[in-house]
């Protein structure tokens, strides 16, 4: 795969596009080879990414293969434009996204065994999904096109060993073998079905029932991407050295890629009085943790100011309610008040992009808080289901008056470590909904979707108070294009520090 300035249109045939990607689904064997744009590089990276986080979150929501799971899963796959059902017209394009977006996610995923477990269970998943979907006069050539050596046996044989198949065969629950399509499969590709004494053995080979199969399949395809994975990682270098493609696969593993919050509809719609009852009602638990502790000791440091001070920022706080706010606490944390007009107010502004650079900092996501600046002792900042011990966030999640039952689920979701659905979880459980309707990425979704629920779906509405002015519009208005995206993707970590150390140190 090549990258350029300007991507190369290819002009296929319909039968060389069939030729191409016969299939909805694949084993990803061979990589792509023509060339792309920067541009389409990047958009493609981000979609299979947002498709890659909704397996994983539909996974832990619903049970897989449920009715439900699968109209979210496939309506998620076509927002994004994915190839998910065969026999639609016009699929090539769909399916070469698909194909190019899964090579250029191995280029990230690969950095790390974490990375790859994951990457690997959510591309499993996915197979799954499509299998599940493909019909059943298209699995015979789909098994050859993955090299995969599964025949279907033909109606005599089947008659002839049909009490022994339905026997050995669980799933079958003693129904006929006349609609029920079997494969003869090497007994060394059934070994997991034959440790479960859930197969048929016969002369070195086992015979699967079609409703069986997908669990070989999914078998093949994770020892084969894992081995392409390891593959990846050692040419990883040459690739990182491409300064275009660096900034992009460094951080794309831990990347944000919903709403900016760093620019707000809301700006200037919550006052100040208003911050203690929205810290229960409408912040998240690691946003309601940092407030705590700032009321309590009037003082956070340096982590939880970063977190804190650019989440405020995001639900609509102006910059002169940023700094009545943070010079109160201060203050009454025993700071002397001219030395925080000496010494922050310069800093706040610089935050609100009005000196400086003028750079609009933006609130961190969940994937940031979760993955970077773990907290040490006597910090409050991170993610309270990431970095507390159990039996502490059992007691919080208690004062909290989250149920029991709530509380299991939640920790469940924790040993799992699915941090951002326990959030989720925990969300639905406050608000008493059974489906919250989103996944769970940022902070400021989860405080913005709170006042959705709890204002009928009205906007923020802000209550009276003569203590702050509304703020100016913006002096800097927001770039749209997707060069701009992908900054805003893969900012590191030094330019969010710049011109902010001041403000959040010591």
């Amino acid at each position: 795969m090549q990258f350029s300035g300007r991507r190369r249109n290819l002009r296929l045939a319909g039968d060389q596009k069939s030729a191409c990607y016969p299939h909805s689904l694949q084993f990803y064997l061979e990589p792509p080879s023509e060339n792309i744009s920067l541009i389409e590089f990047e958009n493609l990276a981000i979609d299979r990414l947002k498709l890659l986080k909704t397996v994983e979150n539909l996974g832990v929501s619903y049970v897989k293969g449920t009715e439900q799971y699968q109209s979210k899963l496939e309506a998620e796959i076509r927002k994004l434009k994915f190839s998910f059902r065969e026999n639609l017209e016009d699929e090539y394009e769909a399916r070469r996204r698909d194909h190019i977006s899964h090579f250029i996610l191995r280029l990230a995923y690969c950095q790390s065994e974490d990375l790859r477990r994951w990457f690997i269970q959510q591309e499993m998943d996915l197979l799954r999904f499509r299998f599940n979907i493909l019909p059943k006069d298209k699995i015979q050539n789909f098994l050859k096109d993955s090299h995969l050596q599964f025949e279907a046996i033909s109606d005599d044989e089947k008659s002839q060993r049909e009490p022994d198949i339905i026997a050995s065969s669980p799933s079958l629950s003693g129904t006929q073998l006349e609609f029920e399509s079997v494969y003869k499969i090497p007994f060394a590709d059934a070994l997991d079905l034959f440790r479960g004494r859930r197969v048929y053995l016969e002369d070195g080979f086992a015979y699967v029932p079609l409703k069986d199969i997908v669990a070989i399949i999914l078998n093949e395809f994770r020892a084969k991407l894992s081995k392409a994975l390891a593959l990846t990682a050692r040419t990883l270098p040459a690739v990182q050295s491409d300064e275009r493609l660096q900034p992009l696969l460094n951080h794309l593993s831990h990347s944000y890629t919903g709403q900016d919050y760093s620019v707000q509809g809301n700006t200037g719609k919550i006052s100040l009085d208003q911050l203690d009852s929205l810290s229960t009602t409408s912040f998240p638990p690691c946003m309601r943790q940092l407030h705590k502790a700032l009321r309590e000791n009037h003082h956070l440091r340096h982590g939880g100011r970063m977190q804190y001070g650019l989440f405020l920022k995001g639900i609509g706080l102006t910059l002169e309610q940023a700094l009545q706010f943070w010079k109160r606490e201060f203050v009454r944390g025993k700071m002397d008040p001219d030395k925080f007009d000496r010494g922050y107010s310069y800093n706040i502004r610089h935050s609100f992009g009005k000196e400086g650079k003028r750079t609009d900092y933006t609130p961190y996501s969940c994937m940031k808080i979760i993955l970077t600046n773990p907290p040490g002792q006597g910090d409050y900042h991170g993610c309270p289901f990431r970095h507390s011990d159990p039996e502490l966030l059992k007691q919080k999640l208690q004062s909290y008056k989250i149920s029991p039952q709530g509380i299991s689920q939640i920790l469940d979701l924790i040993k799992g470590t699915h941090y951002q659905v326990a959030c989720q979880k925990y969300f639905e459980i406050i608000h008493n909904v059974d489906d919250c309707g989103f996944s769970l990425n940022h902070p400021n979704q989860f405080f913005v979707e709170s006042q959705r629920i709890l204002n009928g779906g009205k906007d923020i509405k802000k209550e009276s108070s003569q203590l702050e002015t509304p703020q100016a519009k913006p002096s800097v208005p927001k770039t749209k294009d997707v060069s701009s995206a992908l900054a805003s993707l893969n900012s590191s970590l030094e330019m969010d520090m710049e011109g902010l150390e001041e403000y959040f140190s010591e």
